[in-house]
C-alpha cells in the first residue's frame, strides 16, 4: 500500500542525489536515507517525532499520577511488559489519543481528566491495539518514505500556482496560456506514466480502507481485554463532543466575517478518504451478535 509513495520518492532522491553528487556518492545518500526507516524502532527518534510533530510531551507528576494505574492495569490485561512503551500526553480538550511509531502511547490532558478511569482505560486499550496489530509503526514508515514524493509535489503545486497569479497580474490570456501548457505537462506525464499515475491515484483510497479497519481491529482489542462497554461509552462521549463542537461551528459561520476568531481551509481530500469510520459505525461494530434460541 505504502509503494506507490516509496517508489515516487525513491526515484526522486535518486535522480536528485546521482546528479548533484555523483554516482558513488549519490547513491550512498539513497541507501542512507533508505536505512534511516530504522530510526521509527529508535526511541529517542520517536520520542522526538512525538514532541515535535504531534506536539506531545512527558506527564507531569500528578498526571503521571492518574495515568500510570490505568495504563498498568491494561497492559496486565494483555500480557505486556510495563516497560515496552512510553506514556505522553497532548494538551487537548478533545477525547483522543494516539499510537506513535513502535513504542508511543500519547493521550490528551481531556482524556486525563474528564473521564472516569475505566474509560481512559478502554481508551488506552485501543491504543495498545494499535500497537500489537503494527498499524502505527507501519504508517510512520509510510510517512517518513513518502516524504520527499509529498514535499516535492506540494512545493511544485504551489509554484504553479504562484507562477499562474503572476501570470494573471500581467495578462488574464498569458494566464490561461500557461494554465494550458502546466495542465498537458501534468496530463501527458501521467499518460506515459500510467502505471505509477494508477498507483498513487488508487493508493489513498487502499490507504484509507485499510485505516479504517485498523480502527476495528484496535477497537476488538478494547473488546479482548475486557473494555468493551466502555469503548462504547468513550464513542457515545465523542459523538457529544463533536456535536457541540459542529454546533459551535455553525454559530462561528453564521457571524459576521469581520466577528470570526479564525477562518480555517477546508478539509477537501478528508471527506472522500477518511481514515477513521463513523463513530456510530463503530459502536454498532462493538454491540455483540443477535443469539436466536433454538
Amino acid at each position: 500500500m505504502y509503494v506507490p509513495g516509496l517508489a515516487a520518492s525513491f526515484a526522486l532522491v535518486a535522480t536528485v542525489a546521482v546528479y548533484l553528487a555523483g554516482a558513488i556518492v549519490g547513491w550512498t545518500v539513497v541507501a542512507a536515507w533508505l536505512f534511516s526507516g530504522v530510526l521509527v524502532f529508535h526511541r529517542p527518534s520517536e520520542r522526538l517525532f512525538a514532541r515535535v510533530v504531534l506536539r506531545l510531551r512527558a506527564p507531569e507528576p500528578e498526571e503521571r499520577e492518574r495515568l500510570e494505574p490505568v495504563w498498568h492495569e491494561v497492559i496486565a490485561r494483555a500480557g505486556i511488559e510495563a516497560d515496552t512503551y512510553e506514556l505522553m500526553v497532548e494538551n487537548s480538550d478533545k477525547l483522543n489519543a494516539v499510537a506513535v511509531g513502535g513504542h508511543v502511547v500519547g493521550v490528551t490532558t481531556y482524556a486525563l481528566t474528564e473521564v472516569p478511569s475505566s474509560h481512559l482505560a478502554a481508551v488506552l486499550a485501543h491504543e495498545l491495539g494499535h500497537h500489537t496489530g503494527g498499524h502505527s509503526w507501519a504508517a510512520l514508515l509510510g510517512y517518513w518514505y513518502s516524504l520527499p514524493a509529498r514535499v516535492t509535489l506540494t512545493v511544485a503545486s504551489l509554484l504553479a500556482l504562484f507562477l499562474v497569479l503572476v501570470a494573471h497580474a500581467m495578462s488574464t490570456l498569458l494566464a490561461v496560456g500557461i494554465g494550458l501548457v502546466l495542465a498537458f505537462f501534468v496530463i501527458s506525464s501521467a499518460i506515459a506514466y500510467w502505471p505509477i499515475t494508477l498507483a498513487l491515484v488508487t493508493a489513498p483510497i487502499v490507504l484509507s480502507y485499510t485505516a479504517r479497519k485498523g480502527e476495528f481491529r484496535a477497537d476488538q482489542q478494547a473488546v479482548a481485554l475486557g473494555f468493551g462497554p466502555e469503548m462504547a461509552e468513550v464513542l457515545r462521549h465523542r459523538q457529544a463532543q463533536q456535536a457541540a463542537a459542529r454546533a459551535e461551528a455553525e454559530a462561528e459561520r453564521k457571524k459576521p466575517a469581520a466577528a470570526r476568531e479564525d477562518t480555517k481551509w477546508p478539509d477537501l481530500f478528508g471527506p472522500f478518504f477518511p481514515s477513521h469510520p463513523g463513530d456510530e459505525v463503530r459502536l454498532r461494530a462493538l454491540e455483540p451478535p443477535a443469539t436466536s434460541d433454538a
